[in-house]
């Protein structure tokens, strides 16, 4: 008798008045309109033969998926933020004005998303640098330098996240955060699907970026034991090019935690990138829960029916398709 499969490890992004869901060949969003309606976003993941190869490969993978997902997520963010506040028909007549504020609103947004990448990762990873070498006089060592250095680093995570979450809209989509969570908590319960039982989950996870996040900060702090701190010009250089190595191991950590959540004692080597969760996420009201519902649902059902579960109207993300038209269901 062959062994049980192990059922599929689903992934999410809180988006603007909306959840994304992702499986190995899919990923789905769900907003919530301007007039109460659900409306649904498609993109299938692209399979390329090397990317794939990569992803088999411990430290490199989760660079990959990385990128992959950031690249993947922007679609998402961008069809969200352009759609949940217009009207269904009328999102042809509201660029102009309010074009420059919706850019610069999603990239607020983007910001949480990405701040291990790119800019964000460099500021976060090099302020804090320049911050202990400050206090050079008074903590001189390696291991002095190198702990405060990833005590200011937190510092600044922690202040960015809390001042960030005050903002109306950033604290709709840690709302929309924890509805993502709770959705996959309910479905790796093996719970039937209603907002009730969504509402019950925790809206903590183990496999979620936010504690890949506080992981770079804790990961990096015992890698930077292993390079020479002096002079301050090695020392930047080092930090810029451990950055890959950083997010790879760090990813690895990730994975590692979520395999032995269930395992007594090991369970807690979790516990920090969950405390983190309780920033970045927030307690999500019914109608967030029932638009994160739809987007999962749909997702197992194009997953098991193809793109046909969204009808004909549904937008593909191709480079073929030159214009979309996502579907709108009533909820």
């Amino acid at each position: 008798m062959g062994k049980p499969k192990t059922p599929p490890a689903y992934g999410g992004q809180a988006l603007i008045e909306g959840v994304m869901f992702g499986g190995k060949k899919d990923t789905v969003t769900a907003i919530r309109r301007k007039d109460d309606t659900i409306e649904y976003f498609h993109v299938p993941r692209e399979e390329h033969p090397v990317r794939q190869k990569l992803k088999k490969i411990p430290l490199i993978r989760g660079i990959v998926a990385l990128i992959e997902s950031a690249g993947n997520g922007s679609k998402h963010l961008t069809f969200a933020s352009d759609r949940y506040d217009v009207m269904p028909g009328e999102e042809d007549e509201q660029q102009g004005e309010e074009e420059t504020s919706k850019l610069v609103m999603v990239l607020g947004v983007a910001a949480v998303g990405v701040l291990t990448f790119l800019f964000s990762k460099f500021v976060f990873t090099l302020v804090p640098v320049f911050l202990a070498e400050l206090f050079q006089s008074v903590a001189p060592g390696k291991t002095a330098q190198i702990m405060l250095e990833s005590f200011f680093k937190l510092v600044l995570l922690l202040t960015y996240i809390g001042l960030i979450s005050m903002t109306p809209l950033i604290k709709r989509v840690f709302q929309y955060h924890g509805a993502e969570h709770k959705v996959i908590n309910n479905y790796e319960n093996h719970m039937e699907m209603t907002v009730e039982n969504v509402q019950s989950q925790s809206r903590l996870h183990y496999r979620c970026g936010s504690s890949f996040i506080l992981f770079t900060v804790i990961v990096g702090m015992f890698i930077y034991f292993l390079v020479p701190t002096d002079p301050l010009w090695l020392r930047v250089v080092n930090r810029i090019l451990l950055i890959p190595v950083v997010l790879g191991v760090s990813f690895e950590v990730l994975q590692l935690t979520n395999a032995v959540r269930n395992v007594p004692v090991l369970r807690y080597l979790g516990y920090p990138g969950l405390w983190l969760q309780l920033l970045t996420t927030k307690e999500p009201d019914d109608k967030q829960v029932e638009v994160a519902i739809a987007s999962f649902e749909k997702l197992l059902e194009v997953e098991q029916y193809g793109v046909s579960a969204l009808n004909s109207e549904v937008a593909v993300e191709k480079e073929a398709v030159e214009e979309q038209k996502p579907v709108t269901i009533l909820s």
